[in-house]
């Protein structure tokens, strides 16, 4: 997930603690593959709890959305959706046939972040790695959803190894050949990760990735549930190469925009390539904490699962740039503007399980 919204009621939930957490690395070789590298397929979570989503009906808009983003996935890969088989018969009247369901309980949609990271080895093929997802710093209701990519790795009969970290894949971008760009707000943070330094964390992701240059930007505490997520502001399209999305009129001392033209100075220092698209301004949602984040997208084989918010430049400009850098592939636009209530996007609901 990414953006500025606390979806639901964070606050009032009673944390959900996990069993100590051991730090055992991947041995050598392993690395996460890039988003546009070949998939086996892709993992999403269906929307059930009625304390995260307690609004009947927007709980039923929710479902609908992601069960559009799913069948349009599985026209390009096949989609595991996981749910707990209770949910099964409701989930299966919105799915395709080409979605498949996986009796694996879940409580959110978030899969980005709560579900498998996968590593990929040449020899040894793919482990998950386990980045511990606690509910974004004990934000949110999570006894499912943290035990997803253990669950996952079960049924696949795939070693897991631990990052020894607290935190969400969402909030680390990778190019899948060594680089990885993350906010340090999203880490270095006590509801994540207290007692480790940034440079423990940093040796602790370029190793769970696989990765040698960890590139830090500073980001926001404190004032979205994910602690400001990469994924909503700048993604790879290539090795050293960033696409991002910034405002074009930013208003001087909002955190979000402040943090975001402090992220784009950071990476173009570090010699990063950046293209810029503009966030749209006349969108459908109005709603101060509405997230319309067009490099919140998911690339999947052959295709580019993306969304518009509304706003015809904008909508066009962001469609264009992603035609140019993903020519070999269709884009594919949605409505997915229940995410972006709740403070997320496509990329944040979705996990690419890496084809070796």
């Amino acid at each position: 997930m990414g953006g500025a919204a606390a979806f639901g009621a964070s606050a009032a939930f009673a944390p959900v603690m996990g069993s100590a957490m051991a730090y055992t690395p991947a041995p050598a070789g392993y690395k996460v593959p890039a988003e546009e590298a070949p998939h086996a397929g892709c993992f999403m979570q269906w929307p059930v709890n009625r304390r995260v989503h307690p609004d009947r009906v927007f709980r039923e808009i929710t479902q609908e959305t992601i069960a559009d983003i799913a069948n349009t996935i599985s026209e390009f890969e096949p989609v595991w959706m996981l749910a707990a088989g209770e949910d099964h018969s409701q989930a299966r009247r919105l799915l395709g046939r080409n979605v498949e369901l996986w009796d694996v309980p879940t409580e959110d949609l978030w899969c980005r972040d709560a579900g498998p990271l996968f590593t990929a080895h040449p020899e040894k093929g793919l482990a998950v790695m386990n980045m511990h997802f606690n509910g974004w710093g004990e934000k949110q209701v999570h006894a499912r959803d943290g035990q997803i990519a253990e669950k996952v790795a079960e049924r696949l009969g795939l070693p897991v190894f631990s990052s020894g970290l607290k935190g969400e894949p969402g909030g680390v971008e990778s190019d899948g050949h060594g680089t990885l760009i993350a906010h340090e707000s999203s880490w270095v943070i006590d509801n994540r990760n207290p007692g480790l330094s940034r440079d423990q964390i940093e040796a602790r992701l370029l190793a769970a990735y696989g990765a040698d240059r960890m590139i830090w930007a500073p980001g926001v505490w404190d004032q979205d549930i994910t602690d400001y997520h990469i994924d909503s502001l700048a993604r790879f399209v290539a090795p050293g190469h960033v696409l991002m999305q910034l405002p074009d009129d930013p208003y001087p001392g909002e955190d979000f925009h402040d943090a975001a033209l402090e992220t784009y100075d950071i990476l173009a220092a570090a010699g990063l390539k950046i293209d810029v698209i503009p966030e749209p301004e006349d969108v459908r949602v109005n709603s101060p904490d509405f997230v319309a984040a067009y490099v919140n997208y998911f690339v999947c084989n052959g295709g580019v699962v993306t969304s518009a918010f509304g706003d015809p430049e904008a909508d066009e400009i962001a469609y264009d740039a992603l035609s140019n850098q993903f020519p070999d592939r269709e884009i594919v636009v949605l409505n997915a503007d229940p995410l972006g209530e709740m403070g997320g996007g496509i990329h944040c609901a979705t996990q690419q399980m890496p084809k070796v």
